[in-house]
């Protein structure tokens, strides 16, 4: 699936730059001669369901899931039917403690890329059951791009960082009138130090209801029906 809309001509340029002839390149070739996820007709899936002009929140994480059925091209989301992997079942404990709300029944977060939020990793393939493998061939560069498009808008966006990959990103953000949220990553290995009680749902909903934006339905995690 190909990139479409306003991200489109946001992102443009980075089409025409060499690392992304090299990217396109080794992805394309890692596809034809190994197990990569997610389905290369999702991996730009974040883009898809959140366009640009709707964005008022980023969740960054670090790169897909790397078991079969899981990576769906939304960070943390996997499809309806799929048991919800661990670091996911710790952000719904969060979203449940934060919000006093009941947790998801799934894994499909596309009821919060559907009202704005972004669910975007810093790299976007990743060769199967190993994590992180697809680090360092060009998409850690693409993905900076589209957080700088981001940053500069001159509206107020949130920015969720989970995760040393994620926070490192904190660096691109220098427009005073967003909100940067980070915090350990929701991974079981983790998680308690620090991603547990970080309450970035209800900071977030607070952020936007002061900017005069509608807060997201974090229930609300999976399209209806």
């Amino acid at each position: 699936m190909a990139i479409t809309g306003e991200w489109e001509r946001a992102l443009h340029p980075e089409f025409k730059k060499p690392y992304y002839a090299q990217l396109y390149k080794t992805v394309l070739n890692a596809y034809r001669t190994e197990t990569v996820y997610p389905p290369g007709e999702d991996i730009f899936n974040a883009f898809q369901f959140t366009p640009l002009e709707r964005v008022k929140v980023v969740i960054l994480g670090q790169d897909p899931y790397h078991e079969p059925g899981q990576a769906n091209g939304l960070c943390f989301s996997v499809r309806k039917g799929i048991r919800i992997p661990p670091s996911l079942v710790n952000i719904y404990k969060e979203l449940s403690d934060d919000l006093g709300c009941p947790k998801p029944e799934s894994g499909d977060l596309t009821g919060w890329a559907r009202q704005g939020v972004l669910l975007l990793n810093t790299v976007l393939t990743v060769r199967a059951h190993e994590a992180n493998s697809h680090r360092g061939i060009g998409w850690e560069e693409f993905t900076d791009a589209a957080i700088r498009i981001l940053a500069d808008l001159d509206r107020p966006l949130v920015f969720i960082l989970w995760g040393g990959s994620a926070r490192k990103k904190k660096a691109l953000i220098h427009n005073p009138a967003h909100l940067v949220i980070e915090s350990p990553h929701p991974s079981p290995l983790s998680a308690s130090g620090g991603f547990f009680g970080s309450r970035p749902f209800s900071r977030t909903n607070a952020f936007l209801t002061e900017n005069g934006l509608d807060p997201v339905d974090w229930a609300a995690a999976s399209d209806k029906e």
